[in-house]
């Protein structure tokens, strides 16, 4: 068979060829269905094996196989939270659906249509989830499930569903009802995507009022879009401003930017870390300094530095505490940018955890401490997983070792960079270092940027100005400024902090 990409496909191919190209695609998606069936049975497996192990132990029926989700997704390289989908998608088709099992393991069903078929019965007792198993994806049904769409498959599903049990269906349905909710989540260039998960009517009813307030306004002659005009509608019903000023309502922005792209025009990017309320990801250098700016402008910006050694690593800094005190937690959340240092794992930083675990002897440190989801920190503390902090590229690492051996190496991701050498015509800001001195800083800059004076009176309370000494004898490296006065102009010294120091 000639494959695309040889020297003998430069010019048109033969229909014989294109038709053999269409068969291997088939034969290739029959192949990933058949793994798919694979993966799901060895993952059952492997739950099955751990949780009779653990309960050998003694461990308790409801903690027995919580590490299993986070040793399959690392397997096939997805987030825990996924990798535990996967499990209980796999254990209903292994165990509840031997039909939707057979036909996704001869290739003939595909992964996602199998996984429509657990979801839409989940609410069915075993009896009728085998059932509709049997008649969606029974020996004598295969050429109808070969012709039918996947609208098609899912509406087949619920009619069946509401036929053998009505009553689990309304209960169901009930049930969604409480789980009701808004979320926001990163977007592309600078977006986030605003999501309210709420009853049909509601929903329906909603987007039919904004609809029928674009097609109005347009009219009128705005030269607005119509989605433009219903995004700009919810966000100004939403906060409550008039037309114009949603912008104006007050938000704490946490901005990770290095002092080169804050101070002296530089290009390098700055984080809005994720997982926060505004976590949006990089952000251009530009971008950085307005939103620094406008928090400036209304005089309710505040400025930490935190000071990193010469490789651009955060300084080390303990505590004597068992938890990580605020500060602490901070410059860990800030190394890990708001996102879970499990590899693959991207769910928001939730839990403050100690590498070594505190009563293995291990210290509460940023050298030793790590920002984790809630399912990770639970799933490390089941036996036999191990971990240890290392060090990779520079940067701050750890390496996790699961109860089957296997090793997996996770590094915080790369802060802005600071300033290396002054760029041409620049003159350092107030407090970092005077001109012609030849005192290059080395510094991180976390900016929390308030676009409203209400939260002026809680965000800020000025320390004492006398020095004072942890305990464990080490210093506190953060400092905070007080509300930063005057314009931030690229390229400028126009920021004059003034200086309070947290502690040292």
């Amino acid at each position: 068979m000639i494959l695309p990409g040889g020297a003998d496909t430069d010019g048109p191919a033969s229909k014989q060829v294109l038709a053999e190209w269409i068969d291997l695609l088939g034969e290739l998606e029959a192949v990933k269905n058949t793994v798919a069936a694979a993966q799901g049975r060895l993952a059952v497996a492997l739950d099955e094996a751990t949780r009779a192990e653990e309960a050998a132990q003694g461990i308790r029926a409801e903690r027995q196989g919580r590490g299993v989700p986070n040793q399959v997704g690392a397997a096939m390289q997805l987030s825990p939270h996924a990798g535990g989908a996967f499990l209980g998608t796999a254990r209903a088709w292994v165990t509840e659906m031997p039909h939707t099992f057979d036909v996704l393991r001869t290739g003939a069903l595909s992964q996602w249509r199998a996984t429509l078929l657990v979801r839409e019965t989940s609410h069915l007792s075993p009896e009728h989830r085998a059932q509709i198993d049997e008649q969606i994806c029974g020996p004598a049904n295969l050429a109808a499930l070969a012709r039918t769409g996947t609208k098609r498959l899912i509406a087949q599903i619920k009619e069946l569903a509401a036929t053998l049990d009505v009553h689990a269906c309304v209960k169901r349905n009930a049930k969604a009802v409480t789980e009701r909710r808004v979320s926001v989540r990163p977007a592309p260039d600078l977006m986030v995507y605003l999501t309210a998960l709420v009853p049909m009517a509601q929903g329906v009813q909603a987007y039919a009022q904004l609809k029928a307030h674009a097609d109005a306004t347009k009219a009128s002659g705005d030269e607005r879009a119509a989605g433009q005009i219903m995004a700009d509608t919810l966000i100004e019903r939403v906060t409550g401003r008039e037309p114009g000023k949603a912008d104006d309502v007050p938000v704490t922005i946490n901005l990770l930017v290095s002092d080169q792209t804050l101070l002296a025009g530089g290009d390098e990017p700055a984080v809005v870390p994720e997982g926060m309320p505004a976590g949006a990801g990089t952000v251009p250098a530009p971008v950085a300094r307005n939103l620094a700016a406008h928090g400036i402008d209304a005089d309710v910006a505040w400025l930490r530095a935190i000071y990193v050694d010469p490789r651009g690593r955060l300084l080390a800094t303990t505590s004597a505490s068992r938890f990580h005190p605020q500060s602490l937690a901070t410059l860990l959340r800030a190394r890990e940018q708001g996102i879970c240092g499990t590899p693959w794992c991207d769910a928001p930083v939730r839990h403050i955890d100690h590498v070594l675990p505190h009563a293995e002897g291990g210290e509460t440190s940023l050298a030793n401490g790590q920002g984790l989801c809630a399912r990770c920190n639970h799933a490390k503390q089941a036996p036999g997983w191990r971990q240890k902090a290392t060090e990779i590229d520079g940067r701050h690492g750890v390496e996790t070792v699961t109860p089957t051996g296997h090793t997996y190496a996770s590094v915080a991701p790369a802060p802005p960079e600071p300033v290396r050498e002054a760029a041409p015509g620049w003159t350092p800001a107030v407090g970092m270092g005077s001109p012609g001195s030849g005192r290059v800083p080395r510094s991180r800059y976390s900016i929390g940027c308030h676009t409203g004076p209400r939260h002026a009176a809680i965000a800020y309370r000025p320390r004492s100005r006398r020095r004072t000494r942890r305990r464990s004898g080490r210093a506190d490296i953060s400092w905070e400024h007080g509300p930063v006065t005057g314009r931030a102009r690229q390229g400028t010294r126009a920021i004059r902090p003034n200086t309070v120091p947290a502690s040292i």
